[in-house]
């Protein structure tokens, strides 16, 4: 038993361990050290023409038996508005850098077929373009991020497509946009230049990036430019572009990071469904390393940025499992367990805590692809494990960070050792405190002694996320296994409160003012 700190979260010893100093799990908030708001962007998600995101789980067109608006599933758009879905990254991904934005605008018998080169070279017909795009934003009540394309583009297409988009000047790309049946422009403000421009965004090195970043942001005029991040084990790729762009900060207020839990090899990273305890253990132990990870980007950005007004955006995250059987390869295509809700809630809960450098993050994706929030068969829709922990956790939406301080117990297997506990906290503009803790033990129930230290709260509301099995998932034409229920197994006592949280689960206390 040792005390740690919200950012140091994973201990992993070879041959040899600490000694348990306690047997005491204790969470400590701090009501009046909040400085920091946890931005909704936080929670935003991510959809790339991919596998069956676009086509088939947002879109199936006007003349399709499954119940529509413009095109737009209704089904899908009633469960979204379920999470306040507060931004929305597209159209990738790999899919930007090879996406040409004039394709898909238009009448759409004029629109030319594409075929998508990373994603199993499948043709699409652009029925799926940018009016389409917004207006499924629109309709969402979200705002739009869009990524263009730097890796096949020019800054004269980028710069045009800024300009088609937010444009209320007379020009030859607002009056395209109004021949195009949109008078008035569009308010999108987060415009992505390019995406993993160290791969498949062009196969490029550091240096070449940070000064085509720098001609591209010139000519995108934008209010939140965003740069793209190297491979999330690449330093060297962060410290260029932070560099290169330091006096030319006027031209950057995003950085781009990317982060994904493979829990074997990326060659054969396990089945989404059919695992030990030992792949738990593997992918929470990978959820929890994330932090040192995200730490080593955001202290380089501390050294070119000390006032912290470029924003890291976590732009792409989430576990990567192995297609379902019997799918298609390049569709990836997963299902989604208690132990991806788990991993939200352990990645939300470090994205909460750093929220003076995090200001966006995207998970990876919003439907049929990753860890998806919704997955669609047909005319059938369900919704996953991953959907509920974003559903509960709207209540850190634009709230005031409280500090936590936490002491709990280890989860040991094999002789490897994590934190049992992953939590954060905040206060909404009513007053309420929001505490979220997830129990990633998957065998034990953790009694944990939660101090306020304010005795004026009493709890209010509660709810938990868990499951029979660890690997229980929601299933199509099933009942649900995995969902936001009641959660009784607290007792208060003036400003402590007994908790009892079960095996892994997901656990929401909020706090009112007496």
């Amino acid at each position: 038993m040792k005390k740690i700190n919200l950012t140091i979260f994973v201990i992993i010893l070879s041959g040899f361990c600490f000694p348990l100093l306690s047997q005491e799990n204790k969470l400590i908030v701090k009501t009046e050290e909040g400085k920091d708001t946890i931005s909704k962007y936080i929670y935003g998600h991510f959809a790339e023409h991919l596998g069956r995101c676009i086509y088939d789980g947002i879109w199936v067109g006007e003349d399709s038996p499954i119940p529509n608006t413009r095109g737009l599933r209704n089904d899908v758009i009633e469960a979204l508005k379920g999470i306040n879905l507060p931004v929305l990254r597209w159209p990738g991904g790999c899919f930007a850098d090879s996406y040409h934005w004039k394709d898909g605008i238009g009448p759409k018998e004029n629109r030319p077929p594409i075929v998508n080169m990373f994603w199993g070279n499948v043709t699409e017909d652009n029925s799926f373009g940018t009016h389409e795009f917004l207006d499924l934003c629109e309709i969402l009540g979200t705002e739009p991020y869009i990524a263009v394309n730097v890796g096949s583009g020019t800054v004269k297409e980028a710069s045009e497509w800024v300009e088609y988009v937010t444009s209320d000047n007379d020009n030859p790309m607002s009056r395209l946009r109004k021949q195009n049946g949109r008078e008035q422009p569009w308010k999108v403000k987060f415009w992505g230049i390019g995406n993993e421009n160290w791969g498949c965004g062009g196969n490029m090195d550091a240096s070449y990036y940070a000064s085509l970043y720098k001609r591209y942001a010139t000519y995108c005029r934008a209010e939140y430019r965003i740069a793209s991040g190297g491979l999330n084990d690449d330093p060297a790729w962060t410290e260029t572009v932070m560099n290169s762009t330091k006096n030319h900060q006027d031209l950057i207020q995003g950085y781009s990071y990317h982060h994904y839990t493979v829990c074997n090899t990326w060659e054969k990273k396990g089945s989404a469904t059919n695992f030990d305890e030992n792949e738990w253990f593997k992918t929470i132990s990978k959820n929890f390393q994330m932090e040192e990870n995200l730490k080593e980007h955001m202290a380089i950005m501390d050294k070119y940025d000390p006032d912290k007004k470029i924003g890291l955006y976590a732009d792409e995250w989430g576990n990567w499992h192995d297609v379902e059987p019997g799918t298609n390869p390049g569709f990836l295509y997963q299902q989604n367990t208690l132990r991806d809700a788990l991993t939200a809630s352990i990645y939300l809960n470090i994205f909460n805590n750093h929220c003076d450098r995090v200001k966006m993050a995207n998970i990876a994706q919003t439907v049929n692809v990753l860890q998806a929030m919704i997955l669609t068969e047909g005319s059938k829709m369900i919704k996953t494990p991953s959907f509920y922990v974003f559903k509960m956790y709207k209540v850190h939406h634009d709230a005031l960070l409280m500090p936590l301080e936490i002491t709990c117990e280890d989860y040991v297997l094999n002789n490897q050792r994590i934190p049992a506990l992953s939590a954060s906290a905040s206060k909404n503009k009513e007053g309420q405190i929001n505490i979220t803790i997830a129990n990633v033990n998957p065998e034990k129930s953790i009694p944990t002694d939660l101090t306020i230290d304010n005795e004026k709260y009493r709890v209010t509301g509660s709810e938990i996320i868990t499951a029979d099995k660890m690997n229980a998932y929601n299933d199509f034409d099933k009942d649900e296994m995995v969902y936001i229920q009641e959660f009784k197994s607290y007792k208060q006592k003036g400003n402590n409160i007994q908790v009892t949280l079960p095996s892994k689960s997901v656990v929401l206390l909020t706090l009112s003012e007496k």
